[in-house]
């Protein structure tokens, strides 16, 4: 049973009940006694609250409301998910109300989850809150991007069983959920990084590499549609720029030579697929399309649809996969290791 504030009074509701009241303002109700206005009543036994305590820090209702241009089909389908889930696992009910069905949209939701993982003891769960509903609900384009990047690890890792999954879980699977909060806190911070707020967007950056083992630099531009599956050990660097729809495994570093400065970082084209441990250095361009196997180092351009693998990578061969991040195919066919092994002794000198 959750027990909610309307003014002076309390009303107990049954789990079913909960389920079926789910707007934000009856979640936010603040008590007007002369003692403190500011409170909010929070159940102490709630075990939503032990697990996610932005309200009972003191949240106040975010603002402004988001303006959505229509039906919301990922909202949507992630309270409908919820839904069925509290009903399958009543242990869960409480934590998929307070994480989910207590917010009024996707945008509030994905802020009190990350915020709540992310907060410590001197960045509070509440402020942080409010910093990612502040940005989020102002920027239009970041509103497009978390769906498409939902979709996108709904769509291709095979680990992520829903949207709500996407959304809620963490480490405790081996998915790539890590990889899509702390993609979104990368949004966020980098709208803050061209705010002129850099030391909060790397303050950001900086607890999102303690908590998800991700370290992508605020200013680093990155697209939509993306995948980071798995997400740990992910480095991104400032000047780097990915493109639309881009999947990239766990490990892979798009980093600096160490000998430059100013734009000197890879640029990584639309639909391409770059393996897990892959490292990919300097300021070079990685083709739309392209796919780098695993465990590569590239140091070189690489062609449009093509791949390239080794240390340091060569192209070994064409790509038929137009965008191979959406096929996400790494196997290769055995006219593929005949087609290397051939490469492989044209070039080999003579003697």
């Amino acid at each position: 049973m959750a027990c909610l504030s309307r003014h002076h009074h309390r009303a107990w509701l049954t789990t079913q009940d909960m389920l079926q009241r789910c707007p934000l303002s009856a979640h936010h109700r603040r008590l007007h006694d002369d003692a403190d206005s500011n409170r909010i009543y929070v159940p102490s036994l709630s075990s939503a609250y032990r697990l996610f305590p932005v309200y009972a820090m003191g949240a106040r209702d975010p603002t402004p409301e988001p303006e959505l241009d229509g039906p919301d089909p990922i909202w949507h389908a992630v309270r409908e998910e919820a839904k069925l889930e509290a009903e399958k696992e009543p242990i869960l009910s409480s934590f998929l109300y307070a994480s989910i069905l207590a917010h009024d949209c996707f945008e509030q939701a994905l802020a009190f989850v990350v915020a709540n993982r992310l907060q410590n003891a001197t960045l509070l769960a509440t402020q942080l809150m409010d910093i990612f509903c502040n940005v989020i609900l102002h920027d239009k384009p970041i509103q497009r991007s978390i769906r498409l990047d939902v979709q996108a690890f709904k769509d291709r890792d095979p680990a992520c069983l829903s949207y709500c999954s996407a959304l809620l879980y963490m480490k405790a699977s081996l998915c790539s959920l890590p990889g899509y909060h702390a993609l979104q806190v990368h949004r966020i911070a980098h709208a803050l990084w061209h705010q002129g707020r850099k030391v909060l967007a790397l303050a950001l950056q900086s607890r999102v590499s303690e908590v998800f083992g991700v370290d992508i630099h605020p200013a680093a531009k990155i697209g939509e549609g993306i995948l980071l599956d798995h997400g740990t050990g992910v480095v991104i660097g400032e000047t780097a720029i990915v493109g639309n729809r881009v999947s990239l495994m766990h490990g892979v570093t798009l980093g600096g030579t160490g000998k430059e400065i100013g734009d000197r970082h890879p640029k990584v084209g639309e639909g391409a697929l770059i393996g897990a441990s892959a490292t990919i250095l300097g300021n070079i361009k990685i083709g739309e399309g392209a796919m780098i196997a695993a465990g590569s180092l590239v140091l070189k351009n690489v062609p449009p649809h093509s791949i390239a693998a080794g240390i340091p990578a060569k192209v070994i061969s064409g790509l038929e996969d137009h965008d191979p991040s959406l096929t996400m195919k790494h196997d290769a066919t055995k006219d593929f290791f005949t087609q290397v092994a051939t490469n492989f002794r044209d070039e080999k000198p003579n003697g």
